[in-house]
């Protein structure tokens, strides 16, 4: 920690106790639902206009080029202030770096003013119900055709879908595994297009399907060249991977949530003391690591942050199924907070990336095992 990334962080901290809240602001995470759209936006403007919004983007696009650290540091401190890093995931950490990196300048003036400044909520249209983790199969066809691109498919586990403006969208345009996909940008109100939220289990509906049929898209939707829609889905690997410190703030919080039910209901005993200590001691370590991953500036995509994905996802899993020891028989209770927890922890280690797939990620680019 030097005395420059000090200094930020006390920055951000007093920006963050003195600056005043939307009405109905709430840390929503990486995905909004419909209620939280509208101060999701106005929370987001606020942080463009202090500039803490789209922070890693290039100076001339409205960004500071601000170091993986610095992006760590804001991440943290808005989870411990329980509000939002920014509108949501997509549009300012996955979409903007890759218009800025495949897009043509008139897209990049079309686009990316209004992810920065929190007019437009993205979405990402990339996994089909028979295209998961392995994304290149995908079946969402796109054929050119009188000047336009028509596309027909169905996308599934698209977050943020029944209130977004626009999408990223990977389609076929070839036989080839890899070389037959393209990117494009999809107005999400483009008819054809049908969306249908999903209900989780913790009754809310983040993630959707997307139906697409005859969806006309202009020949300006391409994004990059025809066939570069691989590089386009692995540019935007792994960024979401910078929130994992924020994430162990909540974990945190999380436990001594979990301790004080456990308190409460006169359920501390040695095992749950002990599980406690457990955990703690995991949190503490996954949070150390993260900052020793940023502190050299490993990029995102890194297969280190795989490491970290994993070790993430299963401690949010098993802080869910403490806490449902902790209550007793009140976690039959559904609307009984650390139960939403519980059912939200199993998503932890399918969502980003499941943990199977970053088992198989270290297995082959850090131990160098066979396929």
């Amino acid at each position: 920690m030097t005395d420059q990334y000090a200094e930020f962080r006390r920055e951000v901290r007093e920006w963050l106790a003195a600056v005043e809240r939307p009405i109905g602001l709430r840390d929503y995470g990486g995905t909004p639902e419909s209620d939280d759209v509208g101060p999701g936006r106005l929370w987001h403007r606020m942080l463009a206009d202090a500039g803490y919004a789209c922070m890693a983007w290039p100076v001339e696009h409205g960004g500071r080029n601000s170091s993986v650290y610095e992006q760590a540091i804001l991440a943290e401190e808005t989870a411990r202030a329980e509000v939002p890093r920014q509108l949501n995931i997509v549009g300012p950490d996955l979409v903007g770096p890759v218009i800025i990196r495949f897009g043509n300048q008139d897209q990049k003036r079309r686009y990316l003013p209004a992810i920065r400044e929190g007019e437009h909520l993205w979405c990402q249209l990339f996994s089909e119900p028979e295209a998961g983790s392995d994304l290149a199969s995908l079946r969402t066809r796109a054929r050119h055709e009188a000047g336009s691109w028509v596309i027909d498919g169905q996308k599934v586990w698209t977050s943020a879908a029944a209130d977004a403006d626009y999408g990223l969208l990977i389609a076929r345009t070839g036989e080839e595994r890899y070389a037959g996909l393209t990117a494009f940008v999809v107005d999400m109100r483009s008819p054809g297009i049908t969306v249908r939220p999903l209900r989780q289990l913790d009754g809310a509906s983040k993630f959707n399907e997307v139906f697409l049929s005859d969806v006309r898209l202009p020949e300006d939707a391409l994004l990059g060249t025809v066939g570069q829609g691989w590089s386009v889905v692995t540019a935007t690997l792994g960024q979401e991977r910078l929130s994992l410190g924020a994430q162990a703030v909540g974990m945190f919080e999380a436990l001594r949530t979990v301790a004080n039910a456990a308190r409460d209901r006169g359920l501390l005993d040695d095992a749950l003391r002990e599980e406690i200590t457990q955990q703690w001691c995991r949190i503490t370590l996954l949070r150390e690591t993260w900052l020793r991953a940023v502190s050299v500036e490993t990029e995102p995509s890194s297969s280190a942050f795989s490491v970290l994905k994993l070790v993430s996802s299963e401690i949010y899993r098993d802080l869910g199924d403490f806490a449902t020891a902790a209550l007793g028989m009140d976690a039959l209770i559904f609307d009984e907070p650390l139960v939403q927890r519980m059912l939200v922890g199993r998503a932890q280690t399918i969502l980003g990336g499941t943990s199977e797939i970053q088992r198989n990620i270290l297995a082959e680019r850090v131990l160098g095992l066979p396929r």
